[in-house]
């Protein structure tokens, strides 16, 4: 496995306490701060696409169940479950990428803050310290949008735990059919979960861009 390969695959790892220790590693293979946040910005716009991907694939097989007019009805629950459940798993990965963001931000800046001190030439220092807030105001958009998008999941899981919850106590026809509709409701915040995931994939893009 290459550098680069290995630094792609292990990079999700949560920081340590002892950060300072990940850090020194990272930079005896050629990464500095600024990479290793830069590519935490990618993983994060590549978990929110893939949450999108999952959060409309569970409302696909809850569609097919409310829409139930014969078969195997264990089945199809079981099918619902299993997309719930993966939509669980994925806002846990975004969730702890966007903290892995913030938290080597946070770090990137406090490093940068520092080492202005050390600069003998006034001129050079003073440039720097405004790259520095130009760049933590960028950082600080993409964060909030970041943010605001983990937020629109949890309304919609907590719509989809009900009906798992509410199938696994009652699954028979009847119940199926009294939560007709339901998927309806749900259709309006998932496409606001998209629509804000989206506008946080296009500010990662951009952040990326002039990183």
């Amino acid at each position: 496995m290459t550098t680069r390969l290995l630094f792609v695959a292990t990079f999700s790892l949560t920081l340590s306490a002892c950060s300072s220790i990940y850090y020194s590693a990272w930079e005896k293979l050629g990464y500095e701060k600024r990479d290793l946040l830069k590519s935490a910005v990618k993983a994060a716009r590549g978990e929110q696409k893939e949450a999108g991907e999952e959060f409309q694939d569970a409302l696909t097989q809850l569609q097919k169940l409310t829409g139930y007019h014969g078969g195997n009805l264990e089945t199809a629950y079981n099918r619902f479950k299993g997309e719930y459940e993966d939509c669980e798993a994925q806002a846990t990965a975004v969730r702890s990428q966007i903290r892995e963001v913030d938290t080597v931000a946070r770090d990137l800046f406090r490093e940068w803050e520092r080492e202005i001190r050390e600069y003998q030439n006034p001129s050079l220092a003073a440039d720097s310290r405004r790259k520095l807030a130009d760049t933590r105001s960028r950082f600080e958009q993409l964060s909030s949008s970041l943010h605001a998008a983990e937020s629109t999941m949890e309304p919609v899981l907590r719509q989809f735990r009900d009906q798992v919850l509410y199938l696994k106590h009652n699954l028979n026809a009847a119940a199926v059919g009294s939560l007709r509709g339901k998927a309806d409701n749900i259709q309006g915040d998932i496409q606001r979960l998209l629509a804000q995931m989206n506008r946080s994939i296009a500010e990662a893009d951009r952040f990326i861009q002039t990183l």
